[in-house]
């Protein structure tokens, strides 16, 4: 595979179709069916279940967003935003931290904004670009009193109460994300209940989405990123019910790049394996998956790893299309948009 380059992952959006807010109804969404020829056809979110199979293995991402974004104060009273990546135990965390001056080891720090109750955190040190901090209250109580839903960089405004419901899943139960699996937005009551009737196969695993998902990438050559390691874990049932659909030949369908990347990591022998691990996965045109056959995915970011990986997924030049019959056809683009259901390309 030759040295693919930044710039052909780039293409023009225009500014109106980026979703500043989501639709009134999680799953009035739109759909874009690209299947493995490169055809297309535009279907609504609310189709998806008869577009799956019995038996067929739809795998979601449980993690649950904190509200992980504090703003706060130094010592020397210049303004701070901590962005919480990790939460390391009960009373330390991983963070990337916003400031006109970064702010130095044995330093401190003030979050919250009631100046009566303000909590402190000491910045214990620093590597690249995160900072190790221990706060004098546990984090997760921290986070649930003082934080703020983290929205993506890209939607320019506070978040709001209706943000901290939309911008998580149905099923979210496991905290640790900073940012949504924003495939599984989409869902709701009512099409989980037409999936399970249709005998479709429902599992969940946790992937914690963490910051380095809005990262740009740097480099011209992008065999040259380095990804984020994000935490995952697959249970001995949700590994063995894969195992089982792909040797009866059944479909594997990922909600989401998250759960494709948990799913691939840890089938890095063949098949896939249950456990917790880490990964930096990145994955590019050229990648051999091993367990997903069809992925549904948002529309995402010019020159980001996750158009890499659709691209990857479903061919870039049947990707470069879909994108380009997206914008014509007024799709919604990025967290709060529209849906694509995307059917993986064989490798030759």
């Amino acid at each position: 595979m030759r040295a693919m380059q930044l710039d052909e992952f780039d293409f023009d959006l225009p500014a109106e179709l980026v979703a500043l807010h989501p639709l009134p109804k999680r799953s009035a969404s739109r759909l874009l069916h690209l299947a493995s020829d490169g055809s297309i056809k535009d279907r609504r979110f609310s189709d998806l279940p008869e577009l799956l199979s019995p038996d067929d293995v739809l795998v979601f991402n449980n993690t649950r967003v904190l509200k992980a974004r504090l703003l706060g104060v130094k010592q020397s009273g210049g303004k701070i935003e901590a962005l919480i990546e990790r939460v390391l135990d009960r009373y330390h965390a991983l963070a990337q931290i916003r400031a006109s001056h970064a702010p130095r080891p044995g330093s401190s720090l003030l979050f919250g904004a009631d100046a009566s109750a303000k909590v402190g955190a000491a910045v214990i040190d620093r590597t690249g670009e995160f900072f190790r901090l221990r706060f004098a209250q546990p984090v997760m109580e921290v986070l649930s009193e003082h934080g703020q839903t983290p929205l993506p960089p890209y939607i320019d405004r506070v978040a709001d109460a209706a943000d901290e419901v939309r911008y998580q899943t149905v099923y979210a139960s496991e905290p640790g994300a900073v940012a949504a699996p924003t495939a599984g937005l989409h869902f709701d009551a009512e099409i989980l209940e037409k999936l399970a009737a249709s005998d479709v196969q429902l599992v969940r695993l946790t992937l914690h989405v963490g910051a380095g998902t809005f990262q740009p990438v740097r480099v011209q050559n992008i065999a040259e990123h380095r990804m984020h390691r994000e935490r995952y874990s697959i249970s001995e049932t949700v590994a063995r019910t894969i195992v089982a659909a792909k040797a009866a030949g059944k479909r594997i369908c990922a909600v989401g790049t998250t759960s494709l990347r948990a799913l691939e990591a840890s089938a890095a022998d063949g098949s896939v394996r249950a456990g917790e691990g880490e990964t930096d996965i990145f994955i590019t045109p050229g990648y051999r998956f091993r367990v997903v056959d069809r992925l549904l995915t948002n529309f995402h970011l010019p020159k980001s790893t996750l158009l890499m990986l659709v691209s990857a997924f479903g061919g870039i030049d049947h990707v470069r299309s879909a994108y380009r019959h997206a914008i014509d056809h007024r799709y919604r683009f990025f967290s709060y948009g529209d849906a694509m259901l995307i059917e993986r390309v064989e490798q030759p």
